[in-house]
C-alpha cells in the first residue's frame, strides 16, 4: 500500500496514465491515427486527412469520453455503496436499479426505433426500481440496511424476469439481437450528442459522492456512535442511495449492463492507497475510468467483431483481481 505522504504524487500520476490513455484510444484501432495527425486535429488546423477528422471528433472522441464518464461513475457508486452497507461485495445491482434500467432500454427497443427515447426509458425505469426498492424497505422496527438488500434482490429478480419476457416477445431477427447486445454492455453508439446529454446527471452523482466522502469513513461505525459524531446517517444514506441510482440508471442507458467495474475497481484502489475516502474516491473516479477505457480499446481492437464490454470486463478484470486479492489476502 502507497504511503499516505506519496498519495498526491500518485494521485498525479494517474492523471498522467490517464491522459496517455485518451490519446492511446484515439489513436488506436482499425484506422490508426499517427499522434501527429492527433495533435494537427486537436489544434483545429485541419490536419492533412479529412477522413482522421471524421474519425477522431466523430467516432472516437465521443467514445472514449463516455467511456470515462461511465466507468468513473460506475467504480465511484459502487465504492459509496461498500461504505453505505459496511460490505466489499456490494456494487451497483444491489438496490435493483441496473435491472430495472435494463429493463426500461429492452422495452425502449421493442417499443420505439429511436436510440433516445431507449435512453430515456433506461433512466426513467432505473428510477422506478430505486422508488420501489426504497418503499419495500420502509418499515418500522427494522434493520434498514438489511432490508435494503432484501428489496434490492427482489426488484433486481423481478425486472431480470421482464427482460426475459421482453426477450420472448421480440422479433428474433432484428430486435433481439439489439436487445441482447445492448445488455452485454458496449459503446459502439456511443456519440456527442448523447455524452453532452448525459454529461449534467454524472456530474451530479459523482459530485454528490464527492461532497460526502469525507463522511463516508464515519459509515462504517455503528450508527449510534456514527449519530453522536454529528453526522446525519439518513441523510448521508439517501444521497449515496440517489448518486448511485443516477449514475447506474444513466451507465445503462448510454451503453448497457456493465458488471464488475462497481464491485472490483474499489477494491484494487483499497489495496493501493488504503480505506480512507478522503483519498480513496478521487483515486477510484480515475483508476475506473482508465480501466474501463482500457476494456473498450481492446474490445474493438482484438477481434473483427467488437467483444461486449461485460465479457471483457469478467474475463480480464476477474483474475487480475483474483492475483491481487491472493497477495494480498484482501488486507489494505
Amino acid at each position: 500500500m502507497i504511503s499516505p505522504k506519496r498519495i498526491p504524487i500518485f494521485i498525479a500520476l494517474l492523471l498522467l496514465i490517464l491522459i496517455a490513455s485518451v490519446f492511446a484510444a484515439i489513436c488506436i484501432g482499425r484506422y490508426t491515427i499517427s499522434i501527429y495527425e492527433l495533435f494537427a486535429q486537436l489544434s483545429f488546423s485541419g490536419g492533412s486527412d479529412p477522413l482522421a477528422k471524421t474519425v477522431v471528433w466523430d467516432i472516437r472522441f465521443p467514445r472514449v469520453l463516455t467511456a470515462l464518464t461511465v466507468g468513473a461513475g460506475l467504480s465511484v457508486a459502487g465504492l459509496a455503496l461498500q461504505a453505505m452497507f459496511s460490505n466489499p461485495l456490494v456494487d451497483t445491482q444491489i438496490l435493483g436499479v441496473s435491472s430495472a434500467a435494463g429493463f426500461g432500454a429492452a422495452l425502449g427497443i421493442l417499443l420505439f426505433d429511436s436510440t433516445l427515447l431507449t435512453q430515456i426509458t433506461a433512466v426513467i425505469f432505473g428510477f422506478i426500481g430505486m422508488a420501489a426498492t426504497y418503499w419495500m424497505s420502509k418499515k418500522e422496527n427494522s434493520n434498514p440496511i438489511l432490508m435494503l438488500v432484501l428489496s434490492g434482490i427482489i426488484v433486481g429478480a423481478i425486472f431480470q424476469a421482464l427482460i426475459s419476457l421482453t426477450k420472448f416477445v421480440a422479433d428474433p431477427d432484428q430486435q433481439l439481437p439489439a436487445i441482447t447486445y445492448w445488455l452485454m454492455g458496449s459503446l459502439a453508439g456511443a456519440h456527442t450528442e448523447s455524452f453532452l446529454r448525459s454529461l449534467p446527471l454524472y456530474v451530479l452523482g459523482i459530485g454528490i459522492i464527492w461532497f460526502i466522502r469525507w463522511h463516508l469513513n464515519v459509515l462504517s461505525l455503528p450508527e449510534d456512535e456514527a449519530v453522536s459524531m454529528g453526522v446525519n446517517v439518513k441523510l448521508i444514506r439517501g444521497l449515496i442511495i440517489v448518486s448511485s441510482t443516477i449514475l447506474a440508471a444513466v451507465s445503462v442507458s448510454l451503453c448497457g449492463m456493465i458488471s464488475f467495474v462497481g464491485l472490483a475497481i474499489p477494491h484494487f484502489c483499497r489495496m493501493l492507497v488504503g480505506s480512507n475516502h478522503k483519498t480513496l474516491v478521487p483515486v477510484c473516479i480515475i483508476v475506473g475510468a482508465i480501466f474501463l477505457l482500457a476494456i473498450d480499446v481492446t474490445a474493438r481492437t482484438v477481434t473483427e467483431a467488437e467483444i461486449p464490454l461485460s465479457v471483457l470486463t469478467a474475463l480480464i478484470g476477474a483474475p487480475f483481481f483474483a492475483v491481487l486479492l491472493k497477495k494480498t489476502g484482501g488486507i489494505w
